[in-house]
C-alpha cells in the first residue's frame, strides 16, 4: 500500500500511478475521413479523456466561436441587460464592485472598459485585502449610497452576500451578481443574478470564472446593440482570468481560451504588453502556462500587497508608457511577495510536519497572527502539494482570524466548511478553493472539526497522490506528426492537463545529476534513442537513477526554443524502478459502453470498430474492447 509516511522528521511522499486504459489491443487507433491513422497514443489519449464521438473530437480539436452559447441562456440575462441599458439611457451613475484576484480585477477592467464604450457613467471599487473582508459589505454599500450610485454590479462575488444586497435594497441601490462561487441556502435579493450554478440556472456550460459569467453579459448586450462580433475583443481578458482562476479548460473554456490566446498573441492590450516586456515575453509565444506562470502572479501581486487597483488600471490604460510603469510597480510587488512568500512556507512547514507527527492528522489547519495575508493561499497550495492533506491558512486582523482553504482530490472543502459555519463568521468559494474569517477563539475548534470531517471522508488512499496517465508511449513513437498532434491538445490547464506518459525499462546514458536547489537531470535511454530529462523536486530520486537497473518514468513533453531551435525536454513527474513501479490501471468504459451501445442501434458497428456518423470528417475508433481488471 502506498501511503503517507509520517514518523521521519522530513515528511515525503510516494505516489501512486493510475494509468487510464480503454483498451489492451496495441492496434486501437483513430481515423479521420481525410487524414491516416491517428498514432495509438494519441487515440488513447482521446478516449481516457472522454472523447470517442465524431462530435467530441472535432469540437476539441476545432474550437469555434460560432459553438458557444447563446448569453440568452442564462437565467436572469434579459433582466440585467434591461437594467443596465436603464441605467446608460438615464445617466445613472454606475459602479462595479470586484474581487482583489486575477478573476475580479480582470473582470472589473473589462467591464468597465466596455461599459465606458457604449457610453456609461461608470467607476470601479476593489476591496482592500488587508483591511476588509472578502466579499460585499454593508459598509461599502454605505459609501454607494453616499456616492450616489443606483446600479452596483458585482463580480467575482456577490452570490452570498445576502445582508448586504438586502440594505442596498433598502436604499434603492440595484444590484446585479456576476458570480461563479457556490450558493448558499439562500440567494441574495438581487435585481438580477447572473450565475449558471445556481439551482434555477439551466446554462448547459457550468464551469465558467467570473470574468467567463460576465463575459456572457458583455456578449448579450453587444447582441442587443447589433454588434455581436465586438464582443470578440475582450477574450484576451477573458483567456487570463480563465486560465489564472483554475477553471476547466473544456467544452466553452476551452474555446474562449483558444481565441483569447490568440489576440493576446496577435494584438495584446497596452497593459499586457507593459507585462510581457517586464517578463521578456514576445509576442507570438504566450501559451496558457505563460499566463500561469508569468503574467497572472503580476497581476495577482497587486492585490496580495495591498493594492488591487494597480491592476485594473493596468487593464485600462491606452497608454504604452503608463502601462509599462505599472507592469513595473507589480513586477517590484511581485519580487517583495515571493520573498515574504517563501518565509511564511518555511515557517508553515515546521508547524505543519509537528502537527503530522504528533496527532497523525488528516487535514491541517495552521494560524499565525503575523502571517501576510497576501500569500497565505499561495502557501496553502503549496503545503497541499507537499503532503497531500486539505489545507486551512489563517493569519489575523484586528483579532479576526482570516485565511484561504485549498483541497486534494475526492474532498469538498467548501462543503466541510458549510459542516464548520457555526464556527466562522464568514466563508464561501468552490470545492477545493475557499475564503473564510472566524474569531481567533474558534481556530482551536474549527482545526478539531475540520479534521474530524477529513477523517471520515478520506481513507489511507486517498491521502496519496496520484499521477493520472494518460498512455504509455515508446521514445519511437516520439515521431514529427505525433508532436504536432500533440500541440493541438492545447491550450493546457486544469481539466485538460499536458497528456502525461509512461515510459517502462530505460537506462541512462551517463549518470543523473542534481541541479538547482533538488532537481534531478539525467539523460533517459530506450533503444538507442536518448532524450534530455528533468525531475522538478526529484533530487531523493538520484541514488536509485544510478543504481544501474532500468527504470519507469511519468512524464510530460517540452519543447524549448533555444537560439532559434526547438528541442525536447521530457519533464519527469515521477521515477521508479520498473520491478517496483506503483502503477495500477484504471478501465475508462463508461463512455466507451455508451458509444457502442448507440453504435449497435443505428448499424455502424461493422465488427472492426466503431464508426462515426457525423458530417463531412468522420472517425473511426477501432480495437477491440476488453474488460480489464485494476492491478
Amino acid at each position: 500500500m502506498w501511503q503517507l509516511n509520517n514518523k521521519r522528521k522530513e515528511i515525503s511522499l510516494n505516489s501512486l500511478w493510475t494509468l487510464n486504459r480503454a483498451s489492451e489491443n496495441p492496434n486501437i487507433h483513430i481515423t479521420t475521413a481525410d487524414t491516416d491513422a491517428f498514432p495509438s497514443p494519441i487515440a488513447k489519449i482521446l478516449i481516457s479523456r472522454g472523447m470517442t464521438t465524431t462530435n467530441d473530437i472535432d469540437s476539441f480539436f476545432k474550437p469555434a466561436l460560432e459553438n458557444l452559447h447563446s448569453p440568452f441562456l442564462m437565467d436572469g440575462m434579459d433582466t440585467a441587460l434591461g437594467r443596465i441599458e436603464k441605467a446608460i439611457a438615464s445617466g445613472e451613475h454606475i459602479r462595479i464592485y470586484g474581487d482583489y484576484d486575477v478573476d475580479g480585477t480582470v473582470t472589473t477592467a473589462m467591464l468597465t472598459r466596455y461599459l465606458r464604450r457604449i457610453g456609461a457613467q461608470v467607476d470601479y471599487y476593489i476591496p482592500k485585502r488587508f483591511t476588509e473582508f472578502y466579499g460585499l459589505s454593508i459598509e461599502t454599500v454605505e459609501e454607494c449610497y453616499n456616492d450616489g450610485i443606483s446600479l452596483l454590479i458585482t463580480v467575482d462575488t456577490g452570490v452570498t452576500a445576502i445582508e448586504a444586497i438586502r440594505y442596498a435594497h433598502d436604499l434603492d441601490i440595484d444590484v446585479i451578481v456576476c458570480d461563479h462561487h457556490e450558493p448558499s441556502d439562500s440567494l441574495p435579493n438581487a435585481f438580477a443574478l447572473l450565475n449558471p450554478i445556481k439551482g434555477t440556472c439551466s446554462y448547459p456550460f457550468k464551469h465558467l470564472c467570473a470574468c467567463g459569467v460576465t463575459f456572457k453579459l458583455v456578449q448579450a448586450l453587444c447582441e442587443r446593440r447589433g454588434e455581436p462580433e465586438v464582443a470578440y475583443e475582450y477574450l484576451d481578458l477573458v483567456a487570463i482570468a480563465s486560465t489564472a482562476d483554475m477553471v476547466p479548460l473544456i467544452g466553452e473554456n476551452r474555446t474562449l481560451v483558444h481565441f483569447g490566446l490568440q489576440q493576446m498573441n496577435i494584438k495584446p492590450l497596452p497593459g499586457l504588453k507593459g507585462l510581457m516586456e517586464c517578463t521578456n515575453i514576445k509576442p507570438g509565444t504566450i501559451a496558457s502556462s505563460t499566463i500561469v506562470y508569468n503574467l497572472a502572479p503580476l497581476i495577482n501581486a497587486a492585490g496580495r500587497m495591498g493594492d488591487a487597483e494597480r491592476a485594473v488600471e493596468l487593464m485600462l490604460t491606452e497608454d504604452p508608457l503608463q502601462a509599462f510603469r505599472l507592469a513595473q510597480d507589480l513586477e517590484s510587488k511581485n519580487y517583495r511577495r515571493r520573498v515574504i512568500d517563501d518565509k511564511t512556507f518555511t515557517e508553515a512547514q515546521r508547524m505543519a510536519e509537528d502537527l503530522i507527527a504528533r496527532e497523525n492528522r488528516r487535514s491541517l489547519v495552521l494560524h499565525h497572527p503575523d502571517w501576510h495575508v497576501g500569500v497565505i493561499n499561495i502557501v496553502a497550495s503549496r503545503l497541499v502539494e507537499k503532503y497531500h492533506l486539505p489545507t486551512i491558512m489563517l493569519t489575523s486582523i484586528d483579532n479576526i482570524a482570516k485565511g484561504s482553504a485549498r483541497s486534494i482530490k475526492n474532498f469538498d472543502v467548501h462543503a466541510a466548511l458549510k459542516k464548520c459555519q457555526k464556527y466562522l463568521r464568514q466563508f464561501g468559494g468552490h470545492k477545493y478553493a475557499a475564503g473564510l474569517s472566524l474569531e481567533e477563539a474558534n481556530v482551536k475548534p474549527l482545526r478539531d472539526e475540520f479534521d474530524r470531517i477529513a477523517r471520515s471522508m478520506l481513507s489511507e488512499e486517498m491521502l496519496v497522490p496520484e499521477v493520472v496517465i494518460d498512455s504509455e508511449l515508446n521514445f519511437h513513437e516520439l515521431s514529427p506528426e505525433f508532436l504536432t498532434l500533440l500541440r493541438q491538445f492545447a491550450p493546457f490547464g486544469y481539466g485538460n492537463n499536458k497528456p502525461c506518459f509512461l515510459t517502462q525499462n530505460i537506462l541512462l546514458s551517463g549518470r543523473a545529476s542534481i541541479v538547482g536547489k533538488n532537481h534531478l537531470r539525467l539523460r533517459a535511454r530506450q533503444d538507442n534513442i536518448v532524450f534530455e530529462a528533468i525531475g522538478f523536486n526529484l533530487g531523493d530520486k538520484l541514488e536509485l537513477c544510478n543504481a544501474g537497473e532500468p527504470l519507469s518514468i511519468v512524464y510530460t513533453i517540452e519543447e524549448i526554443l533555444h537560439h532559434q531551435r526547438v528541442s525536447l525536454q521530457l519533464y519527469i513527474k515521477d521515477i521508479a524502478l520498473t520491478k517496483e513501479q506503483p502503477l495500477r490501471t484504471k478501465l475508462v468504459m463508461d463512455e466507451m459502453a455508451t458509444v457502442l451501445a448507440n453504435a449497435a442501434t443505428e448499424d455502424i458497428v461493422n465488427g472492426h470498430g466503431i464508426v462515426g456518423n457525423g458530417g463531412g470528417s468522420g472517425y473511426s475508433i477501432n480495437g477491440a474492447v476488453e474488460t480489464l481488471p485494476v492491478s
